[in-house]
């Protein structure tokens, strides 16, 4: 397992499509994972520590564990498959660990409301994560000619992924 802080939530300019991009803690690596608009919502105002009037669904699930006299203890990304995220909600239930299967926005909104710790699984970081100085480094250095169309596939999505960004948000967490 990788520990991994949110770096930031992200709104694609074309799309409005969020994202959410967890940072490595210890490297470089980067792991983008698109949300929905409610679950980014919830997660940004619990991190800019913004009271609601009344609780929103992730603060309801937490008031529920907590009278359930449970602790969430850390949540994990475990699995892209077919393009999709999977994570699991790990909590300790009277000394017994139990993991719930989760949508990553749903386990990360409920993570920053108990200030558990994210994790990736490596499998799923060494599949899926971003190292922006590893790219330019090898364009720069690659002399091997033109990209394979196969290559070209497997950059696709993260040219797409960097030509959705709001630049005007670079930096802001």
């Amino acid at each position: 397992m990788i520990e991994v802080k949110i770096d930031s939530i992200r709104v694609s300019l074309m799309s409005q499509h969020r994202v959410v991009v967890l940072k490595e803690t210890d490297s470089d690596r980067y792991l983008p994972i698109w949300i929905g608009p409610f679950e980014a919502d919830a997660i940004t105002l619990q991190l800019q520590g913004v009271q609601v009037a009344r609780p929103l669904t992730h603060d309801l699930l937490k008031s529920v564990i907590d009278q359930m006299g449970a602790k969430i203890s850390h949540v994990i990304v475990t699995e892209l498959k077919n393009e999709t995220f999977y994570a699991n909600i790990v909590m300790d239930i009277n000394g017994k660990s139990v993991e719930i299967d989760a949508r990553p926005s749903d386990a990360i909104a409920l993570a920053v409301r108990v200030n558990a710790p994210l994790f990736v699984a490596e499998p799923v970081m060494a599949e899926a994560s971003i190292v922006p100085e590893t790219g330019l480094d090898e364009l720069e250095s690659d002399d091997s000619g033109p990209i394979s169309a196969e290559e070209e596939q497997q950059l696709s999505a993260f040219r797409d992924f960097i030509n959705e960004l709001d630049i005007d948000d670079l930096g802001k967490n």
